[in-house]
């Protein structure tokens, strides 16, 4: 065979075969750029001394890049923003849905959510909304830390639980509240929760107690979380790492309740039986 000619096969095989691996490499890169996960964000509460605690939420945003100034995109909420809640009624597993999407797969690093200076308080007795004095920080941004991997074609879902009680801070006898929002994120599934039922007998009808604070100690007596029972004396604790917990109630004027151990899995609800307070006579 001529030798020409056979230089001449190879090099048009070759340019064949760098052509493919070209349309091919292409392929990949635009596969990996539509590749997606679904984020939910969920916001709960635990408990505090307050009546209403309102909030203005004006934009919640993502980051997936490692620069911390760079790479923040904004959630679209469906019924857009600014997202105005009442979170002292997010107890008893009432949540609310901030968003629900479809982002890029990747590293979820971060969550910034951006409030208004327009969120009031009410204290329990009174009448009149107070105004909650809200940082510049806070209104640039709350950053929650997630550094978590979203793999394509599953369901992400954090639990966003504001502590009340620990994120409105009384300035002196100013009379001034301000808010400094601590917001603990768990991803639900990796964790576990614990609900339940609190009633009294009253002439021997069972009678649910609202507003009554249930806790939740480890085995070694640290209390790990705390919720409110609604009005309906239901109550749920969301964000739990597996593992064993205890439930305890204290009221005035009742025999203080400590439950058997409950054993807590990641995904599971776990239903206690119906906890019925009983008067200290």
């Amino acid at each position: 065979m001529n030798i020409k000619y056979l230089k001449s096969v190879l090099g048009t095989v070759m340019t064949i075969m760098v052509l493919l691996l070209m349309v091919n490499c292409d392929d990949s890169d635009s596969n990996n750029k539509t590749e997606t996960a679904r984020v939910q964000l969920k916001l709960v509460d635990e408990p505090g001394d307050y009546e209403e605690v309102n909030i203005e939420i004006i934009d919640i945003q993502y980051q997936s890049n490692e620069d911390d100034e760079v790479g923040w995109e904004s959630f679209t909420p469906e019924g857009g923003y600014p997202i105005n809640v009442d979170i002292t009624e997010l107890i008893a597993g009432n949540s609310l849905l901030l968003t629900d999407e479809v982002v890029p797969v990747g590293i979820l690093k971060q969550l910034r959510l951006v409030l208004s200076d327009n969120n009031t308080l009410k204290i329990e007795g009174e009448e009149e909304l107070i105004p909650l004095d809200t940082p510049s920080a806070q209104q640039s941004g709350l950053k929650l830390n997630l550094d978590e991997e979203l793999e394509a074609g599953f369901v992400y879902t954090f639990i966003l639980d504001w502590s009340v009680q620990e994120s409105i801070v009384k300035a002196g006898n100013s009379g001034k509240y301000i808010l400094k929002p601590v917001i603990k994120v768990d991803a639900e599934i990796s964790s576990g929760s614990i609900s339940g039922k609190v009633i009294e007998l009253i002439e021997e009808v069972e009678t649910p107690i609202a507003n009554q604070t249930v806790e939740v100690y480890t085995t070694d007596d640290v209390l790990v979380k705390d919720t409110l029972t609604d009005d309906n004396g239901d109550f749920m604790i969301q964000g739990l790492e597996e593992g064993i917990y205890i439930v305890k109630i204290t009221k005035e004027g009742y025999v203080n309740y400590v439950s058997d151990e409950i054993t807590v899995e990641v995904g599971n609800v776990e239903a206690v039986e119906t906890i019925t307070l009983e008067l200290d006579i």
